[in-house]
């Protein structure tokens, strides 16, 4: 309590005004800020022009950089989904089973690590155990729509792609837009199976139904935010819009125009890039021709770490990994009056932590019955504070990558132990010089990771294994289009595998889980 009342202090000499613990208002939009979360996807931390990329390739997100403020210890979960829910609930991936993807569920060698098998319906066909986001979770768009926001999720979802009340317009967003699963094909809008099914569906919906775009999945995401944003001007209440880009994941699709070589995959990753930085600069315009720049919370960042180290330069390690590499992602917050434009934070800071954060900046209720991991940076990032935050638990024992945490300037990683503040390459493992750190680190996250709720036999199925298009009311009436589209697709994927081949890599194990097994995993491409 005392905290809150120093908080208020605080950002009352600054200008920010909350009505913490209210959560009917319905102020208008020039009373509390309006928040833009844009989350780039398998983005490396050295590739933005401001850590020392190419400066032609990223010209948008370095010009945020000049206007906000640069966070230098940031961190999220080290796969695209973990990071997504922690961001949502502002928990820990573990405690919602969220370090396990839905598309797991399918895969025998993933089900094998639970003591699972692979499921059968009642006709005998192998199929996806259903696995998703807790609709029990509260989210953030829960918390600021409860709070009088306007909530919008464009782009990526990831956390469940079969039952409505998992989908984004079930956990708390009032629009949807985008696609529900991991990773599409930029222009036709397709997974390439549905584990263990090894056909592709059709992944494109706008409010949970689904549409007929021509296009590049990254244009037209944009494309849709500035849509969204320019249309709050006929709407009275604050926003909250999240936009993931698929950007710059694979499948290593180049955008329209490009002129490279199409069999050099630098190149392609090269112009993947460009496009995200063109569709960022797009958002950025939007927001300051409808005249929301300066009562706006703008936040860029990314999901986990790239596919290739060299991307992540200094760090060592690549996504699906919990070396730095994997997990210290760039981030930039911009609010004008409130961040000083070409700055650079330093402290630990979590992608949870932007779930109590954004709920105190909307004057959002903060009681819930599930505790969070998340902690209120208010005061770090706008009132000159120092961070808080002292630990960070990546995975826990049960996880698909190996148990880490980081406290202080230590980081436990399996049993490597890193000094990050003086070895942020992590080159030397320090953990016979440090048995007591060690011991200390292995018990805490053995802790945290018995604090794991039962995940439960997954009983629920998706029926039929092999969709046309994602989502179960989606099911009711599939466009003829979109069935056309689908054959046409399928008709060119291999139907023949070798024993032991499948097409999505095998289950991680280790240290550099990111070296998977597989047909052709991104790493190979």
């Amino acid at each position: 309590m005392r905290f809150r009342f120093i908080l208020l202090a605080t950002l009352a000499s600054t200008g920010i005004v909350l009505h913490l613990g209210d959560s009917n208002l319905h102020a208008q939009s020039g009373d509390r800020p309006n928040i833009v979360f844009v989350l780039a996807d398998d983005m490396g931390w050295a590739q933005p022009g401001f850590n020392g990329g190419k400066t032609s390739l990223t010209p948008n997100m370095d010009a945020l950089a000049a206007e906000g403020m640069r966070l230098n210890e940031y961190y999220t979960h080290s796969v695209c989904a973990p990071t997504r829910a922690a961001f949502l609930t502002g928990r820990y991936a573990f405690r919602t089973w969220s370090d396990w993807r839905s598309e797991d569920f399918g895969k025998p060698s993933y089900l094998a690590k639970l003591g699972l098998k692979l499921a059968y319906n009642d006709r005998g066909q192998p199929t996806r155990r259903i696995h998703a986001l807790d609709t029990d979770e509260r989210t953030v768009a829960e918390a600021l729509r409860d709070a009088g926001y306007f909530t919008s999720l464009i782009g990526k979802w990831h956390l469940g792609e079969w039952l409505p009340e998992h989908l984004p317009m079930g956990q708390g967003f009032e629009h949807q837009y985008g696609h529900y699963a991991w990773g599409i094909d930029y222009y036709n809008k397709t997974i390439v199976h549905n584990a263990p099914a090894r056909f592709a569906v059709y992944d494109w919906h706008r409010n949970q139904r689904p549409i007929q775009e021509p296009g590049y999945a990254t244009d037209l995401i944009a494309a849709e935010a500035a849509r969204v944003i320019a249309a709050r001007k006929t709407d009275e209440r604050p926003f909250f819009i999240y936009v993931a880009f698929n950007a710059v994941h694979g499948p290593l699709n180049p955008p329209p125009g490009f002129s490279g070589n199409a069999d050099d995959p630098l190149e392609i990753r090269d112009a993947m890039l460009k496009s995200l930085d063109d569709a960022l600069g797009r958002i950025m315009r939007s927001i300051n021709e409808n005249g929301f720049r300066e009562n706006t919370v703008f936040v860029f960042s990314n999901d986990n770490g790239p596919v290739l180290e060299e991307m992540s330069k200094p760090f060592r390690g690549t996504k699906n990994t919990t070396f730095e590499g994997g997990v210290r992602q760039p981030a930039i917050i911009r609010w004008p009056g409130h961040t000083k434009p070409g700055t650079t934070k330093d402290g630990l800071m979590f992608i949870t932590d932007f779930y109590p954060t954004f709920i105190t900046l909307a004057g959002g209720q903060s009681d819930q019955p599930r505790p969070i991991d998340g902690i209120d940076m208010t005061s770090m990032l706008f009132g000159g504070e120092e961070s808080p935050r002292q630990e960070i638990i990546y995975d826990v024992e049960g996880s698909v990558r190996l148990p880490t945490i980081r406290k202080g300037d230590f980081k436990l990683m399996g049993k490597m132990l890193f000094n990050i503040a003086t070895d942020p390459s992590e080159q030397t493992d320090v953990a016979d010089q440090h048995p007591k750190i060690v011991a200390d680190l292995q018990s805490r996250v053995a802790e945290a990771g018995r604090e794991r709720p039962p995940l439960g036999n997954k009983p629920l199925l998706m029926d039929p294994p092999l969709p046309y298009v994602y989502g179960l009311q989606e099911q009711d009436e599939v466009p003829d289009w979109l069935k056309e589209n689908v054959d046409a697709i399928r008709a060119q994927q291999p139907t023949n595998w070798a024993p032991g081949e499948t097409p999505w890599p095998k289950a991680p194990k280790g240290a550099t889980a990111s070296k998977m097994d597989g047909l052709k995993d991104e790493l190979t491409k």
